[in-house]
């Protein structure tokens, strides 16, 4: 919008209309709450038996559903895919004309459809008994087809649709979603599933960001400021200036990291003396230190806390790099 353009005013609802619209938005939100909870309550040893078929696939999960029940299985897809478990989303009217060339025998299907009688499905459904794969049923219709012919059927609760109509899937497809997310989570607790699994899957955007490691973003070999206890502050000031960081680790004869110096020890020594005077006598013993494999953010966390800008990466106890509050910026951690 340019400077002289001014925003369009609100437009004003009649106060009753308001009130209907909260009430109705609120209806909606209870109902879906209620769908998911009752769907929590009932998870038995089918879920498990779901959760244990789709943990032994060799190959992928192969997600599908049609209207709004295939806009959720995406989701789901998605989700799994994301969590350590190989899914991947078949239209099922794609299906039928040459996409069943997607499944094979090493994947296993899950199906979503509320009423269980989803046209489309069907030739998807007689793909996987014709070929042996496990197929996972998500519907709201016991004894319905895809109930019938599913390895496993998870059948979702009756709970009214937040739609006034009890046409369009609102809570159903709540219920769906939930249960997917379900699946998913419980899939990588088994697998045991590790923020550096998440990480390599999700290397761009603010989430790959937040798990990246500090050895990914840390300064090592000759951009290393390192000084021993016995050099004078004359040529430790040098070093400090060189390297840019504020500071210069102190490290005894075995290499093992001892003591920091930085500008506030400069500052806080300031005399006649003090380029005469060895580092030992300056350093600040027993710095703040992380590990190569914490998450940056963990560094950052640890520079807030002690109010200081650098942070020595060490590995039983020996100096292997250098992180600045200015590298965690440039890597989208702050």
């Amino acid at each position: 919008m340019s400077p002289d353009q001014t925003a369009p005013e609100a437009a004003s609802v009649p106060t009753g209309a308001a009130d209907s619209a909260l009430a109705s938005a609120r209806r909606v939100l209870q109902l879906q709450a209620q769908g998911v909870t009752a769907l929590a309550d009932r998870l038995d040893g089918e879920f498990l038996a779901a959760l244990e078929l789709l943990f032994d696939v060799e190959g992928r999960v192969i997600v599908s559903g049609m209207g709004k029940s295939g806009h959720i299985a995406r989701k789901i897809a998605a989700t799994l895919a994301s969590t350590g478990t190989p899914a991947q989303y078949v239209h099922p009217g794609e299906a039928s004309h040459g996409d069943l060339g997607m499944i094979t025998r090493r994947d296993a299907v899950v199906a979503l459809s509320n009423s269980g009688g989803t046209v489309e499905l069907a030739d998807l459904i007689a793909h996987a008994a014709r070929i042996g794969i496990p197929l996972v049923g998500i519907t709201a219709r016991a004894g319905s087809p895809l109930a019938d012919a599913a390895t496993v059927a998870l059948i979702l609760p009756q709970v009214e649709e937040g739609c006034p109509m009890g046409l369009a899937p609102t809570t159903s497809t709540s219920m769906m979603l939930a249960l997917g997310d379900a699946l998913a989570v419980a899939l990588l607790d088994r697998r045991g599933f590790s923020t550096r699994d998440f990480q390599l899957l999700h290397p761009g955007g603010t989430l790959g960001n937040k798990l990246k490691r500090v050895r990914q973003i840390m300064h090592t070999g000759d951009r290393l400021p390192l000084v021993g206890p016995d050099v004078a502050m004359s040529e430790a000031i040098v070093v400090m200036s060189a390297c840019s960081f504020g500071c210069v680790g102190v490290v005894d004869a075995a290499g093992a990291l001892m003591g920091i110096l930085t500008d506030g020890d400069l500052r806080r020594h300031m005399g006649p003396d003090l380029l005469g005077r060895s580092v030992g006598d300056v350093m600040t013993a027993g710095p703040k230190v992380i590990r190569p494999d914490a998450l940056v953010e963990e560094a950052v966390a640890v520079m807030n806390a002690g109010k200081i800008t650098s942070l020595f990466v060490v590995t039983d106890g020996r100096p292997v790099g250098i992180v600045h509050v200015h590298d965690c910026l440039r890597a989208g951690v702050a």
